[in-house]
């Protein structure tokens, strides 16, 4: 069952579920969840690998960066709006300014804002386990014939909190506190 905004926001005071939400979020949400912000873009390059044991991300280099995630992350505020163009074909990943602390009963789900696709730009997701703990990452690809400005700190996805139903495990990924890439070949857990 999803779960709506009322008892989210009961939630964040308590259990701090999502940290960094914007003040649109924590007093006006909107729909059956919260809308999450674009923290960080970056680009991929090198090579990838995916085995049975084994796996080996890209390697990354950090785009842009939102003054809203500088602030979240620092406390401090800076004003600088950051901008940028994604153009037709171009693929990046994506961080959330907001954090997550999921516990063992409760799992995220998440959905595109239509604007996203309304613009050309296809949003890859995945699901957050319970008990990770950390910023979120996304692929932000523009498969549309325009390229697409994005301010840093838009709202990008829509997260749904679901309950899991006998409760959920422990993530135990290495993904966990929001790492975006590998740094060498490594066992998976």
């Amino acid at each position: 069952m999803i779960i709506g905004p009322k008892k989210l926001l009961e939630l964040v005071k308590k259990k701090k579920l999502v940290e960094g939400l914007s003040d649109r979020e924590l007093t006006n949400p909107e729909g059956a969840g919260f809308d999450l912000r674009l923290g960080e873009l970056y680009q991929i390059s090198g090579k990838a690998y995916l085995g049975v044991t084994h796996r080996e991300t890209p390697k990354i280099k950090l785009k842009v960066k939102s003054p809203a995630f500088a602030k979240a992350s620092s406390g401090k505020q800076n004003s600088k709006v950051q901008k940028v163009t994604i153009k037709p074909g171009e693929f990046y990943l994506a961080t959330t300014i907001e954090k997550v602390n999921t516990p063992l009963d409760i799992t995220i789900n998440f959905k595109p804002r239509t604007t996203t696709f309304r613009s050309g730009l296809f949003i890859r997701t995945g699901n957050v386990a319970p008990g990770y703990c950390g910023k979120l990452t996304f692929a932000i690809k523009n498969e549309g014939p325009i390229p697409v400005t994005l301010e840093m700190g838009c709202r990008i996805v829509h997260a749904q909190f679901e309950w899991v139903d006998g409760g959920g495990t422990q993530y135990k990924g290495q993904w966990q506190y929001g790492r975006v890439t590998t740094r060498k070949r490594e066992k998976q857990i």
